[in-house]
C-alpha cells in the first residue's frame, strides 16, 4: 500500500490545478471541496482508473495465467447466507485464485464498481438500478415486517404501509438499499416513517424489535434465520418491495476470468426462493 502525506498530494492537486489553469478545490478552512471543474476531473479520473483495470485483466488474460484475482463487492445483509458456501466452493476448484473482498452499503458498492475497484458487486436491484451495469439474478425474496409477539398487528397475515403509519420503523444504517426500497413504499403512499433507531447488525435490529421498540423490514429469508418466539412475521402487500439480489458489474467492462468463473459457480448454485 502506498502511503502519501497531506503535502504531497497538495502539490500534486496544484500541479495540476495549474495545468488546467482551473482550481480544482475550494478551500474554506480546514476542509476543501470539488468545485465544478473538480467535479469533472474526479468522474474522468474514475474511468480512467478503472480502464486501467480493464487493461491489466486483458492483459494478464492474455499471458494466460493460471492464479487470478477475484475482486468483489458484498453487502454486510444477506450474503453470508447467499455466498458463504460459495466462497468454499470457489476456493476448492480454484485454489491459486486470490479473493479480494470488499464489504459496503449499496451505496458505497455502486461507487466501488463504476470506478473499477471491484469487477462485480451483490446489488439490490430496484427501479433505480442504474443502466450502467449490467447483471445476473442471484435471488428474489420478499420482505416481511419483523415486529413483536405483543404487537397489535402480529396476528395479522399481511400488512400495508398505511397500517404502519403510526408505529416506530428499526432501519439499517444509512446506504443501505432496503432502507431506500422502505422510505419509496411510504413516499407512494404518503407515509412519513418514523425512524426510532439504526444498526448495521441483523442480530441486534431483531432483539431492538423483540424489545418493542418498533418494526423492522427483513427478506424473508434472513428474517425465518434470525426467528424466535419474541418476534412474529408478517407479510408485507407492497409493491416493488422484493429484496431482488443480482450480481452486478460495468456495461462492455471486459471480465477477468476469476470474475467469469464467479457467475458460472452462482448459476449452478442459484438456490429457490424461500416458501
Amino acid at each position: 500500500m502506498v502511503s502519501l502525506t497531506q503535502s504531497i498530494v497538495s502539490k500534486a492537486v496544484k500541479t495540476l490545478e495549474d495545468e488546467l489553469g482551473t482550481p480544482l478545490l475550494s478551500r474554506i478552512g480546514h476542509r476543501s471541496e470539488l468545485t465544478a471543474a473538480g467535479e469533472i476531473v474526479y468522474r474522468r479520473a474514475l474511468t480512467l482508473l478503472a480502464e486501467r483495470n480493464d487493461l491489466l485483466t486483458e492483459l494478464n488474460d492474455l499471458r494466460g495465467l493460471k492464479g487470478g484475482l477475484l475482486r468483489i463487492g458484498l453487502p454486510p445483509v444477506g450474503s453470508g447466507a447467499l455466498f458463504a458456501a460459495m466462497f468454499t466452493q470457489y476456493r476448492a476448484r480454484y485454489p491459486d485464485i486470490d479473493i479480494q473482498l470488499t464489504e459496503h452499503g449499496a451505496s458505497k458498492l455502486h461507487e466501488c464498481l463504476a470506478s473499477g475497484e471491484v469487477e462485480l458487486a451483490a446489488l439490490l436491484k430496484m427501479n433505480s438500478f442504474s443502466e450502467e451495469f449490467d447483471y445476473q439474478d442471484v435471488r428474489i425474496e420478499p420482505v416481511v415486517v419483523v415486529m413483536a409477539a405483543n404487537h397489535p398487528l402480529a396476528k395479522r397475515k399481511r400488512v400495508v404501509i398505511e397500517d404502519l403509519a403510526e408505529t416506530p420503523f428499526i432501519l439499517f444504517e444509512a446506504g443501505f438499499a432496503l432502507n431506500t426500497m422502505i422510505k419509496l413504499a411510504c413516499d407512494r403512499k404518503g407515509v412519513t416513517p418514523k425512524v426510532t433507531a439504526r444498526s448495521g447488525q441483523v442480530d441486534f435490529i431483531v432483539d431492538l424489535v423483540s424489545a418493542g421498540l418498533g418494526v423492522a423490514f427483513l427478506p424473508r429469508m434472513l428474517a425465518q434465520k434470525h426467528y424466535h418466539d419474541g418476534i412474529r412475521l408478517v407479510a408485507l402487500n407492497e409493491p416493488d418491495t422484493d429484496w431482488h439480489m443480482v450480481l452486478a458489474w460495468r456495461k462492455n467492462a471486459h471480465l477477468s476470468p476469476a470474475a467469469e468463473a464467479w457467475l458460472t459457480l452462482a448459476r449452478e448454485t442459484r438456490l429457490p426462493t424461500t416458501s
